[in-house]
This record gives C-alpha cells, structure tokens and sequence, in this order.
C-alpha cells in the first residue's frame, strides 16, 4: 500500500509503548494525540519559555498538504494550558529531518495557579492534515535541514 498520510514513531521512541493517533468519531477531523512520557507543566511566570510535550511521533503526508496541532478545546478551562503558538504548523519536509526525524511536541504555558501534571497517554491535543494552496509568484526552491524552529534558519 502507498503511503499517503499518517504517523509513524519517530527514531528513538519505537520501545516506549507510544499509540498511533486515532479519529474517535467518523466524522472527527482531528486525530487525537497523546503524551509520551510524564511531563509537569509549571505555573507560568513571566518570562518562562513554553514547556514542550513531547508525542514520540512523526507525520508523512503529500507535498501540498500540512498539519495542524490544535490543543484540546478542554485544556483551557479543566487544566489551564494554552499552546503557546496558538496553532501547530508541521510541514511535509519535517518528516524525518537529521536533527529529530519529525519528533512533533505541543509547545504549553499552564495559566493556573498551580503545577500540571500531563500523565503517558494522556490527550493533550489533535493533528488535522489539510491542503494548502499557494501564490502564483511562488519559487520557494529552500531544503529543511533541521528540526523544530528551524524553517527561517
């Protein structure tokens, strides 16, 4: 069978008992991702970078298509977490990258007064493919060569 889209586990999480997302209702758009290991979120405090959650996963997909990472629409208001780029944005050419082979994270602040624990296989957030169009000037000709945060270097 061709590979269109889909996860994969990512290089080094293959014995870590990580679970393939999964759509919960036919006509859920969203896959839904979960921890990869135990990870506290702390209280923010001003200044504090985001904590990173880490998934053990990697995405494929065709080259005109994207995936979002959205958080759970319950995180806010049950546990306090806000993704702190709003919107996931993983490209096709993040899969397999030298530096984390597509390793995916969701990118939390926790605004409650106090620490989040974010249990293994705990749900933290849902990945959506979709296509995407582009300019008719377009000429981007660039390669990825690293992983996270690494397109505008």
């Amino acid at each position: 069978m061709e590979k269109v889209r889909g996860f994969e586990i990512a290089k080094g999480w293959e014995d870590k008992k990580i679970n393939l997302p999964v759509r919960k209702t036919k006509y859920s758009a969203g896959y839904d991702i979960e921890a990869a290991e135990d990870v506290v979120i702390p209280s923010f405090k001003k200044g504090m970078a985001p904590t990173l959650v880490k998934t053990g996963l990697k995405a494929y997909m065709q080259d005109d298509e994207v995936m979002f990472l959205y958080n759970r629409s319950s995180n806010p208001k049950k546990k306090g977490l806000v993704m702190a780029n709003s919107v996931g944005v993983i490209d096709k050419d993040y899969y397999g990258n030298p530096d984390n082979d597509g390793h995916f994270m969701f990118a939390f602040f926790n605004i409650k007064d106090e620490d989040v624990l974010i249990k293994k296989g705990e749900a933290i957030g849902q990945a959506v493919f979709q296509k995407y169009l582009v300019a008719d000037d377009d000429n981007a000709e660039g390669e990825r060569l690293g992983g996270f945060g690494s397109t505008s270097k």
